[in-house]
């Protein structure tokens, strides 16, 4: 390991020049989080809904499970696509998918037409697996290390944000509906609209080689192999020991939004749901930042901050799948519809908050472990495709079989709670390591980049004396 200064040092920041608002690292973590909103942030909020607002899950769930699908592909595709056009561009392509999902949820929603969702769920796949690489690369490349934790809190509030606002809306057109059913159609006019939006606010995006950073250092977000090479280099890396022991981990976090969402659209009225989907965003938000600021802290040893927000996560999230799937077995006897006026309502969804809340917190925490992972600026952008792959099909895995009765009723939270024992060894094999045998990765992929740059104008000089 390379033993410097740490990047906190005041003095090795005298001479930086205070950067300009729109080329800083928070100006672009408020334009990735508006994208977030206007993209995924909205097809949160209408999954949030539960169902995406249907009556009943089965058809969304199918649908989401297409759109997963798709999307493991073109993650797979994504750092290659990246040398062609640059990750700014695929950043914006990325967004264009969301919007006719939404448009096939309007048209079922009123006019009963099923072949659109799928229509919609497909386009939706091609697209989003570009967008969700793009933002995470981002995410990990653009802030300086002491502000890794506070810009994955910053950036990722907004994809609750949307489930926030389409709660408010929803809570706000079905308050008066406490009976099982499925959401106005007026609604998802208001969806179509602000994801029609995504791609402008992908424009404001400043590209990685103008970013500037308080610490001075450059942003590279880059592809130098050849598309061939890119995609090699992608599958060497998706089979190191390090990422295969981290796959049960994405798996077992992301596999409960189906889980959850679905458990929504099941046992709670409309007015209910649409509580759940505005109170789980605040909870949500409130969470993750808190989470990203513990992480942050320097005062803190890097592999202390690591087990023990391993700890804490994984201890929790168990003890919600024991109650879940207490809790869903009775259910499944019972079927009960709650209002927020009903018997048993309070334990009910006090469970769906704290899943919500626990997805948010490991979400969160993925990115703070792929962050230490990636050697190279390269290997970012590979690890942000294989993180978001790996997403996509265990959540194309949750939402097929959430498409199904006996799953969607009792097995969704069964599985989960198999899977995130499954996790616990090999994710503690990785977890124990940073700060340990695997160093601090973040710091000294940026030291190098420094070098980098310093060596480069040496490096031309010469070749313009020898050209003379």
């Amino acid at each position: 390991m390379v033993a410097s200064t740490s990047y906190t040092d005041a003095s090795s920041l005298s001479h930086v020049q205070k950067p300009r608002w729109y080329r800083s690292t928070f100006y672009n973590a408020l334009i990735l989080g508006i994208c977030n909103f206007l993209a995924p942030g909205i097809w949160g909020a209408m999954n949030s809904l539960g169902a995406g607002g249907q009556a009943q899950p089965y058809l969304v769930n199918a649908a989401n499970a297409l759109t997963f699908c798709l999307m493991v592909l073109s993650c797979f595709f994504s750092s290659a696509l990246v040398k062609l056009i640059g990750i700014k561009a695929v950043l914006i392509i990325g967004t264009m998918g969301y919007a006719p999902y939404a448009a096939g949820l309007y048209t079922n929603n009123r006019y009963g037409v099923e072949w659109f969702v799928l229509v919609g769920a497909a386009l939706c796949g091609l697209s989003a697996g570009l967008f969700w690489m793009a933002e995470a690369a981002i995410a990990l490349s653009y802030p300086e290390p002491h502000n890794q934790g506070k810009f994955l809190g910053f950036w990722l509030t907004f994809r609750v944000g949307g489930q926030l606002i389409g709660g408010a809306v929803n809570l706000g057109l079905n308050a008066k509906s406490g009976e099982a059913g499925k959401v106005s159609y007026t609604v998802y006019i208001v969806f179509i609209v602000l994801q029609c939006l995504a791609p402008l606010a992908g424009l404001l995006l400043t590209p990685p080689k103008k970013v500037q950073r308080t610490d001075g250092r450059p942003v590279k977000l880059t592809i130098q192999n050849s598309t061939w090479g890119e995609l090699v280099a992608t599958a060497k890396l998706f089979a190191s020991r390090e990422f295969l022991l981290i796959v049960p981990l994405i798996a077992q976090a992301v596999y409960s939004e189906a889980v959850m969402f679905t458990y929504l659209s099941l046992w709670f009225s409309v007015r209910a749901r649409a509580l759940g989907s505005f109170v789980s965003a605040i909870v949500a938000l409130s969470g993750g930042n808190l989470l990203g600021w513990i992480l942050d802290r320097s005062s803190i040893p890097l592999k202390r901050r690591a087990r023990g927000a391993f700890f804490f996560i994984m201890v929790t999230q168990g003890a919600w799948w024991i109650w879940a799937t207490i809790l869903t077995t009775r259910f499944d006897r019972t079927h009960p519809t709650f209002d927020w006026s009903s018997a048993g309502f309070p334990s009910a969804f006090a469970l769906f908050l704290l899943l919500v809340l626990s997805f948010q917190l490991q979400y969160l925490y993925l990115y703070f472990v792929v962050g230490y992972l990636a050697k190279t600026p390269e290997e970012v952008v590979r690890l942000a495709g294989l993180l978001r792959g790996t997403e996509s099909a265990a959540q194309a895995v949750s939402y097929g079989l959430g498409s199904v009765g006996s799953f969607a009723t009792v097995g969704g939270s069964a599985l989960n709670f198999g899977l995130w024992g499954v996790s616990l060894v090999p994710a503690w094999l990785i977890v124990k390591e940073i700060g340990g045998r695997l160093g601090d990765r973040r710091e000294e992929r940026e030291r190098a980049l420094v070098h980098e740059e310093k060596d480069a104008p040496a490096e031309e000089s010469s070749v313009e004396k020898v050209a003379v």
